[in-house]
Formats: structure tokens, C-alpha cells, sequence
């Protein structure tokens, strides 16, 4: 029996720029961190004493003799791509899907950690990353950036860059006590509306060419959002206030990212004390993030009663298999 645990990550900087239609021809860049919320991945092979040679436990449960069979994408792809058979595998998570925490790209990362372990294998984080790339923008063919498969197979407080050439990933240096101090001026709400990424993704793509400056506008604010935690002699309100402006560009590529509700939601949040926040994920759905000093936080959290609070901590580990068995 093999076991993975890998997180989810929450992207504040950058979205959109991930994009290969985009970084291919301009650089992009984005700023995330994975959280201590996890996808629990358990595989282990399954004996031929059943009435089927594959059983699948997810949101739905399947039990089928052919690969074929599967109608989950990635777990079919996967399995077909690296010649698995006779798997049992059961997948559960800290967060739900469709939230806008990368939970589809983990999944993706914590599965193939366990695939090959199970064959014994070992594979590097950024092999790992680059496998769940391939499984899910080609294999499954489902439009997209790339930095939520990087983010959760790494793990961490990073600043990944994109070019035509690769990408890196180079971990934040936080100014002394800031990184905690951001950690607690975080707040996470779930809006309880869900939506499946690739859909608002495969609009947003045709749209990569009609944002470029908006998109080159994003990635810039890396670098301020960068120098924001660096730089002890600036003030970490400027990020909450960041975030904000990056909001209102992101909001501005696709009139699915957000929606009245959302909008109304967000408003409310400014207007009881955040100084600013974002839509995670593609949009459409999911998560609201804000940033707000704790001398306001209660009245944030009056404001959004109706919406579910997350609490997280920042995680450094990316995707490991913690059972083998």
C-alpha cells in the first residue's frame, strides 16, 4: 500500500501569465504558496479475486475490467500511460474540488507519486510536475496554466518564472517576521459556488491575445509583490493593496472570472475593513482570499456570515509519500 499527501496552493500573483500561449512569447511569472490543506492519494495493487479488475473511490465509485473503461480522465490516462492494471485506489481531500485551490493539479502530482512508488520509482518534485503537466494538457487535453502542478509538487513559498524555455522556482525571502505576520493577515473564505476550471480556462485562452497588456501589467506586479516581502522598510499593507489592483486585472480578461455575487461579496469585505483580496483559481467560483489586519478581521468575518472560513497555515513540504507499505 502506498499513500501520498500532497497540498493544495493558493496563487496570489501572476495568473494568467502561466499560460504556455502566453509565456511562450512573453515571459510570466507568478507568486504562490501551497497550504496545509491535502489530497490523500492510497494505491496498492488488487488481488484477482474479484468481479473486477480496477476499483476507483473518489467522488464516485467505480469498479471495471478495462482500462477503458474509467471515466475519470486522469486516473484513465494515467494508468494507461504508465501500463497500470489491477489498481485500487481511493483518493480524499481537506478541501473540496472545484474550490480554486488546485485540488484537480494535486490530485494529478499526488497520483503519480503513488503510481510510481508503487512500480518503484522514484521520481524528483520536478519530474513529478512535469509528468502532471503532461497527464493533464495533453493526455487529457483540458486547457490551462501549468503553475498549480508545479506549486504542489514543490511545495513552499515560491516565485515561479515561465519562459520558452522551462521554468524555475525559486523559494521567497521573506524580511524578518513577515511571512508569519502575512500568514495572520490571510483570510480565506469559501463563496460555496464550485466550477470546473478548464471550462472558464478554454474561454480565457481565446482571450490571451486581446489581454497581452493587461497579462504583462499582472506579471509585473510579481516583482512589486516580491520586493513588498523582501524589503524590510516596506510596509506588508502594500501587498493587501496589491492584491486588490491584480484583482481588478484579472476580473478584466473574462466576464466569466467573476460574477454579481462575487462582486458583491468582495465589496462587502473592502468595505468592512480588507484592504484588498482576489478570486483564486480561474474564476467563476470557489474561494475568496483577503488580506486584512487583524484589528479588522472580525468585522470581515460579520460581513461574509454566509460564506465558510478556511483557516490554513503556509506549508513548506510539496507532495511526499508519508505511507509504504
Amino acid at each position: 500500500m502506498i499513500i501520498s499527501k500532497t497540498p493544495v496552493r493558493m496563487s496570489f500573483f501572476g495568473g494568467g501569465t502561466d499560460f504556455p500561449e502566453f509565456f511562450n512569447r512573453h515571459h510570466g511569472a507568478v507568486i504562490s504558496t501551497t497550504i496545509d490543506k491535502y489530497c490523500h492519494v492510497n494505491v496498492r495493487e488488487l488481488p484477482g479475486l474479484f468481479e473486477y479488475k480496477t476499483y476507483l473511490s473518489y467522488a464516485q465509485i467505480e469498479k471495471v475490467n478495462s482500462t477503458d473503461e474509467i471515466r475519470h480522465p486522469a486516473i484513465r490516462n494515467a494508468m494507461k500511460w504508465l501500463e497500470l492494471e489491477n489498481i485500487c485506489l481511493n483518493y480524499d481531500a481537506d478541501i473540496p474540488a472545484k474550490t480554486g485551490l488546485g485540488t484537480s493539479s494535486a490530485f494529478s502530482v499526488g497520483m503519480l507519486n503513488a503510481f510510481y512508488t508503487m512500480q518503484g520509482i522514484e521520481k524528483s518534485k520536478r519530474e513529478l510536475a512535469d509528468g502532471a503537466i503532461y497527464l493533464e494538457r495533453t493526455l487529457c487535453d483540458e486547457d490551462g496554466g501549468i503553475q498549480d502542478q508545479i506549486a504542489s509538487a514543490f511545495g513552499g513559498f515560491n516565485r515561479i518564472d515561465f519562459s520558452a524555455d522551462g521554468y524555475t522556482v525559486t523559494p521567497v525571502e521573506f524580511a524578518e517576521g513577515k511571512k508569519q505576520q502575512l500568514n495572520e493577515n490571510l483570510m480565506l473564505f469559501f463563496t460555496g459556488l464550485s466550477r470546473f476550471s478548464f471550462q472558464v480556462q478554454k474561454s480565457t485562452k481565446k482571450l490571451l491575445d486581446k489581454n497581452t497588456d493587461r497579462l504583462i501589467s499582472i506579471y509585473k506586479m510579481v516583482d512589486e509583490a516580491e520586493d513588498i516581502l523582501r524589503n524590510p522598510n516596506r510596509s506588508l499593507d502594500d501587498f493587501g493593496l496589491l492584491l486588490n489592483e491584480t484583482w481588478i486585472q484579472k476580473r478584466g480578461i473574462n466576464s466569466e472570472i467573476s460574477t454579481d455575487y462575487i462582486d458583491i461579496s468582495y465589496q462587502m469585505a473592502i468595505d468592512a475593513g480588507a484592504l484588498g483580496g482576489k478570486l483564486l483559481g480561474a474564476g467563476g467560483g470557489g474561494c475568496l482570499l483577503f488580506y486584512v489586519t487583524p484589528d479588522k478581521q472580525a468585522a470581515v468575518r460579520s460581513a461574509l456570515s454566509e460564506m465558510h472560513e478556511v483557516k490554513f497555515k503556509f506549508e513548506n513540504e510539496g507532495t511526499k509519500i508519508i505511507c509504504r507499505d
